[in-house]
């Protein structure tokens, strides 16, 4: 019985554990069937884009940079297409055995392999690391081919900014370099399209126009292996280029500009009479922007900043002069306007003359004896423009002098360099300085010395609008699309001129197109009585063009180049008696101080379109200095006029 009753209960047991065995081998084997339903049918997807993740990969590509043109449509800010190397130091297994393999196969020095360990070890494990930023095709090739021993390694095809005219345009376009952290805080469009690398505008028009110029990413998807070589291409996204921006400056002018302030520190600034194009603006001494583009090296950065002449300053818009006897013609011409003076009143120049015990001497030792308007500026007689100015006073030589364009910047915010410089009056003084005006001061300024401060484009703006005949016009270095021709603009000139007529001569137009021309107050009238305007315009030609003209030697007799001018000296220090007695040359006085050679000009004389200034810092007198380079230019500003006319029809017909 015992026997039978342990037979019954061995077999209980085994078959209670054979059903809890099966039970499990069920319950395992469902849950592995709905595990595998799970995987293959219910995350499929999932586990499709986790697989995907791990053999596709996707790369952001830099924007492409839009690019500037000169007025002939010829590149002057490009792109070019360049290799580089990125790491990702949170993707890589061996940092350190990369880094040595890579140091072997570019010869990366050891100073350049410290930087990367150095920034390796202060950013983020996930932030990229470029371990070239300009490789070579060979070096290119040769990291593709060891790729599979370089984990981590990403080479990456990218886009380069790429000045073809160097230190040309260096002061006008600026140039571009890395991505800052406060670029890419400040600017919401940089940051949404940053990508490792990424070049931004640092200053001038690059800076100016960053949020048009950058563009848009594009996309592209790679197959890899386990090593993450790329294997095949499979989808490839474009962004959308910058804009494209045409500057109304001559490429073949602005070179020679270049070439002709060689060694020497100034500005030259060209401009068109009637439309306000900036032709060409250079300053000097320049620098290649080529050199920032992956980072300039030390040895080149301290050449450009210790350089004594200034290279990273832009003279032309930020370089503060005092105008010296460029300003003349805006002191006659004041004086005409406000009738204190006529084209016949004389002054008798002795070499000096006394105020209050101060002593106001003339260029001219021995003086210009007897002289009016016309001879005094052709010879800048100093002491016919003491008086003159002594009549007229400081307050309404800065309201003539204002409405000619000095003291307030010409190119508006084009530039965020730019200067407005200072016509000083008696409010200014009271205002600034805590003190009354003196007289002393008022004769000083009517021969462009003193507190007034001008920039060489603003004395180039004031140029043009005396050349026009008077009347504003809107400078400009960007082509606008809706922009009036010259003949369009010498119209509504021709149309102001006549209602000033009307009106001084008591007539009235009550018509509606009248008031509405009247309105618009384009290129409106700058002068009183346009016969002012001329007599100042014809002593500048006589300064130019005849015997004793301070820039007699600089002139051109054929009437197709023929211009009118008028130099200028701007003291930098006050000229003491020993000094005077003394009277060294220029090259005998120590270079700092020097003074600054200007000249302004127009031409052609008969048919005026272009006027310039020409500032040459410690250059001695306009007239050996800065003069000749006028006389230079002029015959290649009109020689390539007609050029310029055939371009402006055709962007016409484009338009």
């Amino acid at each position: 019985m015992l026997g039978e009753d342990f037979g019954v209960k061995k077999v209980q047991t085994i078959n209670r554990r054979m059903f809890i065995i099966s039970a499990a081998k069920i319950i395992v084997f469902t849950g592995i069937i709905t595990r595998l339903f799970s995987l293959q049918i219910t995350e499929n997807k999932k586990y499709l884009t986790l697989s995907d993740k791990n053999r596709l990969r996707e790369w952001k590509l830099p924007p492409i940079r839009g690019e500037f043109l000169d007025y002939f449509e010829n590149v002057i800010a490009g792109n070019l297409k360049v290799y580089q190397l990125h790491v990702i130091p949170e993707e890589v297994e061996d940092f350190k055995y990369l880094m040595v393999r890579l140091k072997e196969i570019l010869n990366i020095s050891n100073n350049d392999f410290k930087k990367i360990i150095d920034q390796k070890n202060k950013q983020k494990p996930w932030e990229t690391i470029i371990i070239s930023k300009n490789l070579t095709w060979e070096q290119f090739t040769k990291v593709n081919y060891y790729l599979h021993d370089l984990v981590g390694a990403k080479p990456v095809l990218s886009v380069s900014r790429n000045y073809p005219f160097s230190e040309s345009y260096t002061h006008v376009l600026g140039y571009v370099s890395e991505a800052s952290e406060k670029d890419i805080l400040n600017n919401e469009i940089i940051r949404s399209t940053h990508v490792p690398g990424l070049k931004v505008g640092k200053n001038g028009l690059e800076k100016t126009f960053e949020d048009e110029l950058i563009g848009t990413n594009g996309i592209q998807r790679y197959e890899v292996n386990a090593y993450g070589k790329r294997i095949s291409q499979l989808d490839h996204t474009d962004g959308l280029n910058g804009k494209t921006i045409k500057l109304t400056v001559d490429t073949e002018i602005q070179k020679f500009c270049n070439e002709l302030l060689k060694g020497v520190a100034g500005s030259i600034s060209i401009m068109d009479i009637y439309t306000g194009d900036i032709i060409a603006m250079q300053s000097s001494p320049s620098f290649d922007p080529n050199l920032f583009l992956f980072g300039i090296n030390q040895d080149d950065w301290q050449l450009i900043r210790n350089n004594p002449l200034k290279p990273l300053v832009n003279k032309t818009l930020s370089g503060l002069y005092s105008p010296g006897s460029t300003f003349k013609p805006m002191v006659a011409l004041s004086a005409l306007e406000n009738k204190i003076i006529d084209e016949n009143f004389k002054v008798n120049c002795t070499g000096k003359i006394e105020m209050y015990g101060q002593t106001y001497h003339c260029w001219k030792k021995r003086g210009h004896g007897i002289v009016d308007l016309k001879s005094a500026m052709k010879q800048s007689c100093d002491t016919y423009f003491y008086e003159i100015a002594r009549k007229l006073g400081v307050d309404r030589l800065k309201e003539t002098s204002i409405k000619f364009g000095l003291g307030e910047k010409v190119l508006n915010e084009t530039f965020s360099i730019e200067k407005k410089g200072l016509i000083p009056d008696t409010k200014w003084k009271k205002n600034n300085l805590g003190k009354g005006w003196v007289i002393g001061e008022t004769l000083i300024t009517g021969i462009g010395q003193g507190y007034t401060q001008t920039t060489p484009l603003q004395l180039c703006q004031m140029t043009a609008q005396l050349a026009n005949g008077g009347f504003k016009i809107y400078p400009k270095i960007i082509v606008e699309e809706d922009s009036k021709t010259a003949e369009e603009i010498r119209f509504i000139m021709n149309e102001n001129r006549r209602q000033l007529n009307k009106k001084d001569s008591g007539l009235k137009d009550t018509t509606e197109e009248l008031l509405g021309f009247l309105d618009k107050k384009e290129h409106e009238t700058l002068f009183k009585n346009s016969k002012n305007i001329n007599l100042v315009r014809e002593a500048m030609f006589a300064s130019t063009n005849e015997v004793r003209g301070t820039s007699y030697n600089s002139r051109i007799e054929d009437p197709k180049y023929q211009f009118a001018g008028k130099t200028g000296t701007s003291q930098v220090k006050r000229i003491t008696e020993a000094a005077r007695e003394l009277d060294l040359s220029t090259s005998e006085i120590p270079y700092n101080e020097r003074d600054h050679a200007l000249y302004i000009a127009f031409g052609p004389y008969k048919n005026p379109r272009y006027a310039l200034s020409i500032v040459i810092e410690h250059g001695g007198s306009g007239s050996s200095a800065a003069a000749p380079i006028a006389k230079k230019l002029f015959k290649l500003i009109i020689d390539r006029h007609e050029l310029r006319e055939k371009q402006t029809k055709q962007n016409d017909l484009k338009i």
